[in-house]
């Protein structure tokens, strides 16, 4: 059985309004932005320690106390998380710089960690008794959707940008989603999506408009740490397109530090972006509190074609906190720095993930990361669905 949820209550990132956390909420109701899950970890670090999660099974549910499900009939699982961290040996002889690792979050269900949020949305989702579940995506996201709605019996409407790669496709309508093609960009998917939920009667498990898919990916910082011997590094290199994984990691460390895990110092974080669609990096070097929407995005990368993020300014913080930056890379360098990935590594990345080494690489260059400093290139996902960018 699981272990009781240490959740406490639900705060807005922005106002800090807070709310009851046993209640289905989309966005404040206040200002319209994110809520934050908060747990009450005073009791929790009479409860578990990191000698505790030893033998835990090698999912993200070894964090189970730290996670929002209450009971254990509702929590879903596919094997999601506890990915392998690689030391890229070879890499490291190529570009001339020690140590840098790999989280490989290809190896996730559906192949990429969109599964860690979902899962935890849709765990959440059952357990509020939602029926019917709703989210627009540039691929990976509605796949994860469908695998757990799937998996829990609920229903699940997909909408893609109808030039979506096919395999995307395919695979959500394998699962039993219903899929919606929606000509523009995943911000039209968004709209259309909203024009239905009301009508239909969904729940929106839309990126950062749920308060339950940064619990999924905030799991990633706790790996980290727990790979790492509770040791953080000194770079994490993440391609951000709506930025849940950013945000949710370092609200992992807030958590561990006050768990008594870990100690205060912490990783710079920087986000990498496709110089076709850049808005946290404009907005980040500009100073900006909110990013502005990006006209005409372009990209490979699907996952980082996202013009505009709803939790820009929970993203921007993070970067400014963490002492970290942003970097714009072309899609050329992003192929490139892909087979180079693959070719030292044996990681077949998505682009987003090759888009890390791309940003690296400029920061090595500029003297941004320094020489012995350890970096993890964050792999979002698997590139097999991207034979488009193959070919």
């Amino acid at each position: 059985m699981l272990k009781e949820s240490f959740l406490s209550y639900l705060e807005c990132g922005l106002c800090g309004k807070r709310y009851d956390p046993d209640r289905l909420w989309n966005l404040c109701l206040e200002c319209g932005k994110p809520l934050l899950a908060r747990y009450d970890l005073e009791a929790a670090k009479k409860v578990v320690r990191p000698q505790d999660l030893v033998n835990r099974e090698p999912t993200l549910w070894r964090y189970r106390e730290l996670l929002p499900v209450r009971n254990d009939a509702h929590k879903l699982s596919l094997g999601e998380g506890f990915t392998p961290l690689l030391r890229a040996s070879r890499l490291e002889k190529e570009v001339g710089h020690a140590p840098i690792f790999i989280k490989d979050e290809g190896l996730n269900p559906t192949g990429s960690f969109k599964a860690r949020g979902l899962c935890l949305a849709v765990s959440r989702a059952l357990e509020l008794d939602v029926k019917s579940l709703s989210i627009p995506s540039a691929g990976n996201a509605a796949c994860a959707l469908s695998a757990y709605a799937a998996l829990a019996g609920l229903e699940a409407h997909v909408y893609l940008p109808s030039d979506v790669p096919k395999p995307f496709v395919n695979e959500c309508r394998v699962l039993g989603a219903r899929v919606h093609l929606v000509d523009g960009l995943i911000t039209d998917c968004g709209q259309a999506a909203r024009a239905d939920l009301e009508k239909y009667g969904r729940f929106d498990v839309s990126t950062l408009k749920e308060p339950y898919r940064i619990e999924g990916k905030k799991t990633m910082g706790y790996e980290i740490a727990e790979q790492m011997d509770w040791k953080l590094p000194d770079v994490i290199i993440y391609p951000t397109g709506g930025g849940t994984g950013l945000v949710g990691m370092w609200k992992a460390f807030d958590e561990m530090e006050k768990l008594g895990w870990i100690g205060s110092r912490r990783p710079r974080l920087v986000t990498v972006q496709s110089d076709g669609c850049a808005p946290m990096v404009k907005a980040f070097h500009e100073g900006r509190e909110f990013a502005e929407p990006w006209p005409e995005a372009r990209t490979i990368a699907d996952g980082l074609r996202v013009p505009a993020a709803v939790g820009d300014f929970l993203i921007l913080r993070v970067l400014r906190e963490s002492q970290g930056t942003a970097v714009a890379v072309p899609d050329r360098e992003i192929v490139e720095a892909t087979y180079l990935l693959g070719k030292t590594t044996g990681v077949w990345t998505a682009p987003e993930g090759g888009a890390t080494l791309a940003a690296l690489l400029h920061l090595k260059k500029s003297g941004w990361v320094r020489a012995g400093e350890s970096v993890i290139l964050f792999n979002t996902g698997s590139g097999a669905k991207y034979s488009h960018v193959w070919d």
